[in-house]
């Protein structure tokens, strides 16, 4: 600040005073919240706390009225906790003070298509990465998911002939429940790598460190304006050729039948520009959607922003974190701090449903999440595993059928078909993997109901982290790039061949498999 201060003889001399700038202040919730994330023995505001060793598949006690903090009275599993409560506060108190990364108009957007695919009129392609790490945060990286994603989509709406909702696993898929909290290296027993916005991957760096929140959130920031500015910019511009060389496919039979597939879609981008049908802007552009799992309470609660919703006015809890969050099959318990956070926000949410979940709990779980009985509102994400599908998909159906409840249907054939490799390394079988899905295809359509999506952990890149498919990976590959800190991905030419096999199954009723496509 500068004081105009006149001398005696009359001419000015400036006086500066320093102005200290104003400090941020920590919310209630921030404070107790960082008492419950860490070592301290201070957290005496609520006695009804509760503990990992309570009660995780009681019925909900709907006597609490919900609030951003109001996990806090649930039990809680994969939760982190920090050996320092003032770093956890200082954390949370800039979380507070940042701006949304997403706008309730975004989430209420998403939240129309996600309703159009639970009633069969789209289908959501979802995927990305297993675990993003901060490094991922460049053009490059960035560049390759939505590319593949992009080249994806394409093929599933020739095939599926339904508009396509877009879901990356990015710009914020950093933290990874794990089964087991430690490991040992070099004979050490030392904290598990749980994602970046927890720990880093380097042994020296596995203490959990609330500050990496805050950087969470600045490259999700990053990744999401780059996403924005590319396709604002034309990244996703149809009049622009994509790569469609197919050159990893090995077997000539294979890559005659995708290159009629690519034929057949460029042939009709062709003829659209012919006949002066290309103007439209939705050729240009795309909506593209951001997701990741809501692992982290104490980072979801402070991005949840009491927001005016643009279609009444009413203020809203929306997240702002991303437009689509999900709960993991580890996490999604009844009596939960999980599915008591994700109750409250205003944005579509997914459950992901494993093997051990029952009928009823399933029921109990979209009773609690979906109260209003809206259309979209929860996305079921299976993943049963290639053993499992056929004798718990059907039961679900079912009790799903017996309810109100107008889900979308989602099938995750990846997470269900993790095995080690002769080396001893994690990875998957695209077989394992296109079977599920063939088989969540025709069970859906066996029992009067209808597949809406599928949800990948996939990568633009040319990884060699999950055998076979179109180029024919064997176990002894795995080795030439094997990059993943986490589970195993599909590379960009895995992902393909899953969208020319869903393609196939749509235009002619059932999935070939890539040896088929040869004799074909």
């Amino acid at each position: 600040m500068v004081n105009d201060n006149r001398s005696t003889s009359g001419s000015r001399s400036p006086v500066f005073i320093k102005v200290n700038p104003r400090k941020l202040s920590s919310s209630e919730g921030a404070i107790r919240t960082a008492k419950l994330r860490s070592n301290s023995i201070e957290y005496t505001d609520c006695e009804t706390i509760a503990r990992p060793s309570d009660d995780l598949t009681g019925t909900r006690c709907d006597k609490f009225k919900w609030d951003p903090t109001s996990w806090h009275t649930k039990p809680i599993v994969q939760d982190v906790v920090y050996s320092s409560m003032e770093d956890v506060e200082k954390a949370l108190q800039k979380l507070e003070a940042l701006p949304p990364l997403v706008s309730p108009y975004e989430i209420n957007k998403l939240q129309e298509k996600l309703r159009d695919a639970a009633l069969g009129k789209a289908f959501v392609l979802q995927g990305g990465d297993c675990a993003e790490l901060f490094d991922y945060c460049s053009q490059e990286r960035i560049e390759s998911k939505m590319k593949i994603l992009l080249q994806m989509s394409l093929v599933l709406i020739w095939g599926t002939k339904l508009p396509l909702v877009r879901i990356g696993r990015i710009a914020g898929q950093f933290a990874k429940p794990r089964s087991k909290l430690t490991e040992e290296v070099r004979g050490q027993v030392i904290p598990s790598f749980r994602g970046d916005n927890i720990n880093g991957f380097d042994v020296s760096e596995r203490t959990p460190d609330p500050s990496r929140l805050v950087s969470a959130y600045f490259h999700s920031a990053a990744t999401l304006n780059y996403i924005r500015s590319s396709l604002s910019s034309g990244f996703a511009d149809l009049h622009r050729p994509f790569d469609w060389s197919l050159s990893h496919v090995q077997s000539s039979a294979v890559k005659a039948r995708y290159r009629t597939v690519v034929d057949a879609i460029t042939e009709g981008l062709s003829f659209m520009k012919t006949v002066g049908a290309d103007k439209s802007s939705t050729l240009e552009s795309i909506d593209f959607y951001t997701s990741h799992e809501g692992l982290m309470l104490e980072f979801e609660q402070s991005l949840t922003r009491n927001l005016r919703d643009p279609r009444n006015g009413e203020n809203k809890w929306y997240n702002t974190s991303a437009h689509f969050l999900w709960i993991g099959d580890r996490t999604r318990q009844v009596n939960g701090a999980h599915v008591e956070y994700f109750r409250g926000i205003m944005n579509p949410v997914g459950v992901k449903v494993g093997p051990s979940m029952t009928a009823d709990e399933l029921i109990s779980i979209l009773d609690i999440l979906d109260s209003d009985y809206i259309a979209g509102k929860v996305t079921l994400i299976t993943r049963y595993g290639i053993g499992n599908i056929s004798k718990i998909l059907p039961t679900h159906i079912e009790a799903v059928k017996r309810t109100n409840h107008k889900v979308v249907w989602i099938s995750d054939p990846c997470h269900g078909n993790t095995k080690s490799s002769t080396a001893g390394l994690k990875t998957r079988d695209f077989e394992d993997i296109m079977n599920e899905l063939a088989l969540a295809l025709q069970i859906h359509k066996d029992n009067d109901s209808q597949l809406n999506g599928v949800h990948l952990e996939l990568t633009g890149d040319a990884v060699t982290e999950c055998i076979g498919g179109s180029a024919q990976l064997t176990d002894e590959d795995l080795e030439i790039r094997y990059d993943t800190v986490c589970d195993p991905r599909l590379s960009e030419s895995q992902s393909l061949d899953v969208a020319f096999l869903i393609a196939d199954w749509f235009k002619q009723g059932k999935m070939l498999s890539i040896a088929e496509h040869s004799l074909s």
